[in-house]
C-alpha cells in the first residue's frame, strides 16, 4: 500500500510484497488529553527494498511521532506496521528492541558519539548486545568506518573530528550490522552547506549500493537528493509525484 496519493500524477509501480521494507496500513497515534490529540491520522505507506524516501514537512506536522514509529520507538494507537514484513503489533518489548537492533539504523541530527571513545570503538558499540567477538565486531566497524570514507581515522577521537567526519562516524554506527533501513532525522540540521552536500553524497552512495534509505527532514534541499517524497502535515502522508 503506497501513501495516500496526491491529484498530480499516477502512482509508483507495485513491486512484490516480499521487496516492501516498510508498511504502514492505516495507522494512527492518538495522545491523551481532553480531546485526544491524533499526531498520525490513518496514514498509509510502503517503502520498497533499495528506495530512497524523503518525508518532508514543517514543525508539528507529525513528523517526530512518525519516525517514533518507524523506528519502534512507539507504537500505533490503530492500524498496522510491518517492517520486512513483520507484523509489530504483538512483539513484545523485548522482541521489537531486537527487531530495531537487527533491522533499523538511526542517524540523528545530534552525533550522540562518546569523546572518551575512538571513532572504530563508538561504531563497535553499536554491536554491543550481539553475538560475536570482539576482533569480529572491530573488523565489522572498521568496514563500516572505510565504507563512509573514514578508515584513516579508525582511532581518532571525536573532539579532534569535522562535523562532517563526525556525522560519518555515526552514520557508519547506523551501517555497522547491515540494517534493512537506514532512517535518518535531519541528518545535515548540525552542518554547514558544503559539509551537508557531502553528507547527501555520501547518502546517494549507499542508496545505489542497495541499501533502503527514509530521510526524515523539513529542508528541501535535502529533499531533493532523494527518488521519493512523502508529504506529512496535520498527521495525513501524501505521495509527492514530480
Amino acid at each position: 500500500m503506497t501513501a495516500s496519493i496526491a491529484d498530480s500524477g499516477p502512482p509508483p509501480p507495485s513491486n512484490s510484497t516480499a521487496d516492501i521494507v516498510v508498511e504502514l496500513d492505516e495507522v494512527s497515534r492518538e495522545f491523551p488529553g481532553n480531546p485526544p490529540v491524533r499526531a498520525l491520522d490513518g496514514a498509509s505507506l510502503a517503502i520498497q527494498r533499495g528506495d530512497y524516501v524523503a518525508i518532508i514537512g514543517p514543525s508539528g506536522s507529525g513528523k517526530s511521532t512518525l519516525l517514533h514509529l518507524l523506528g519502534l520507538l512507539d507504537e500505533p494507537t490503530h492500524g498496522v506496521y510491518r517492517l520486512d514484513g513483520i507484523d509489530t503489533r504483538d512483539l513484545t518489548e523485548s522482541d521489537r528492541a531486537g527487531l530495531r537492533s537487527s533491522r533499523i539504523g538511526f542517524v540523528f541530527q545530534s552525533f550522540h558519539l562518546l569523546g572518551h571513545r575512538t571513532t572504530v570503538e563508538n561504531v563497535m558499540l553499536a554491536e554491543v548486545y550481539r553475538p560475536g567477538t570482539r576482533s569480529t565486531r572491530r573488523k565489522r566497524a572498521e568496514d563500516a568506518l572505510r565504507q563512509v570514507g573514514l578508515g584513516h581515522r579508525l582511532d581518532a577521537y571525536p573532539t579532534t573530528l569535522s562535523g562532517g567526519e563526525r556525522q560519518r562516524v555515526a552514520v557508519a554506527r547506523a551501517l555497522v550490522g547491515e540494517p534493512s533501513l537506514l532512517l535518518a532525522d535531519e541528518p545535515t540540521g548540525n552542518l554547514d552547506s558544503v559539509t551537508s552536500a557531502q553528507i547527501l553524497d555520501l547518502f546517494d552512495d549507499l542508496h545505489h549500493s542497495g541499501l533502503t534509505l527514509a530521510v526524515i527532514t523539513h529542508d528541501e534541499d535535502v529533499s531533493e537528493r532523494a527518488e521519493r517524497k512523502v508529504r506529512i502535515n496535520d498527521g495525513t502522508l501524501t505521495e509527492v509525484f514530480r
